[in-house]
C-alpha cells in the first residue's frame, strides 16, 4: 500500500490516519485527506463507515449515516478545516510532482458494477438505485445514470472515495426514483485504467395484483381433489367386486 501512495502523488497527495483504540472491543477510526488539480477529499470514518465527508462542490460538510442511527455531530468549522486542508495539500502535491518528475502512477481497473435497490419496488413509490463499484486505483471513478437511454443527473449522487484493506478503493452512487412499468435503467462507470466504460442495465418487471384470480385458482384446485376423490372411490369399488 505504501507504494501505491507514493506512485499517486503524480495526481493525488493523499494522507491516511489509522487509529485503533485497544479494549474489550477494537474500533478502527480512520480520517482521510487528499487532492488533485481537479479534485479534493477529506473524510471520517468509523469501523469501515463513513461519519462525514466534505462536498467541495456544494460547499458544506455531510453526515451520510441515516437519521434514524443514534450518531454524533462533528463541530461547528469542521468544513472550514477541510477547505484549509485543501490548500496545504495542493501546496504539498505541487512540491512532490516537481521532486518526483512526475512519475506516472499504477493504475488498477475497477469491477464490474452492482446496481440493486435499496426497497422493494412498488409503482410510484420513490426509492433508490445504488450503483455499486470497488477494486480501483487511484481515486475516484466517476459514475453516469440513465433512464430509457437518456442521461439522468437530477437526484444523483456519489460519496467519496472509501480505502479497501488492499489499497484499491470502493465507491457508491445513488438515484433517486420513482419505479414506473417498463423503465429501464443504468449505471456507467469511467476510469483512467479502462479502455471503455463499464455498464450495468438494471430493469424489473412490475405487476398489479388481478381481482378474482385467488377465489378462480381455489376453485379450481377443490374440483381438481374432487375429481381425484371420484376416481379413486370407483377403483375401490370395482376392484371390491372383483374379489366377491
Amino acid at each position: 500500500m505504501k507504494m501505491k501512495v507514493m506512485k499517486v502523488m503524480k495526481v493525488w497527495e493523499l494522507l491516511l490516519i489509522l487509529s485503533c483504540v485497544s479494549a474489550d472491543i477494537i474500533h478502527e477510526d480512520l480520517y482521510i485527506t487528499g487532492c488533485s488539480d481537479s479534485d479534493g477529499e477529506d473524510m471520517y470514518a468509523l469501523d469501515g463507515e463513513e461519519m462525514w465527508y466534505a462536498d467541495f462542490t456544494n460547499k458544506r460538510g455531510v453526515e451520510p449515516l441515516p437519521s434514524f442511527i443514534d450518531s454524533f455531530r462533528y463541530v461547528e468549522g469542521t468544513y472550514e478545516g477541510a477547505v484549509t486542508n485543501q490548500q496545504i495539500c495542493k501546496d504539498n502535491l505541487k512540491k512532490r510532482r516537481n521532486a518526483m518528475k512526475d512519475i506516472p502512477p499504477e493504475l488498477d481497473p475497477p469491477s464490474s458494477p452492482i446496481i440493486y435497490k435499496r426497497d422493494k419496488v412498488e409503482l410510484g413509490v420513490q426509492n433508490t438505485l445504488i450503483c455499486h463499484v470497488t477494486g480501483f486505483y487511484p481515486a475516484p471513478v466517476k459514475v453516469y445514470w440513465t433512464k430509457n437511454g437518456e442521461n439522468v443527473t437530477e437526484g444523483t449522487s456519489i460519496n467519496v472515495p472509501f480505502p479497501n484493506k488492499d489499497g484499491s478503493f470502493r465507491q457508491s452512487s445513488r438515484l433517486e426514483f420513482i419505479p414506473q412499468q417498463g423503465d429501464i435503467y443504468s449505471c456507467t462507470v469511467t476510469h483512467p485504467a479502462l479502455t471503455q466504460p463499464l455498464t450495468r442495465i438494471w430493469g424489473e418487471k412490475l405487476f398489479t395484483s388481478q381481482p378474482g384470480v385467488g377465489p378462480a385458482v381455489f376453485c379450481g384446485l377443490g374440483l381438481t381433489v374432487g375429481l381425484l376423490g371420484v376416481a379413486a372411490g370407483t377403483f375401490f369399488l370395482i376392484k371390491g367386486n372383483e374379489c366377491s
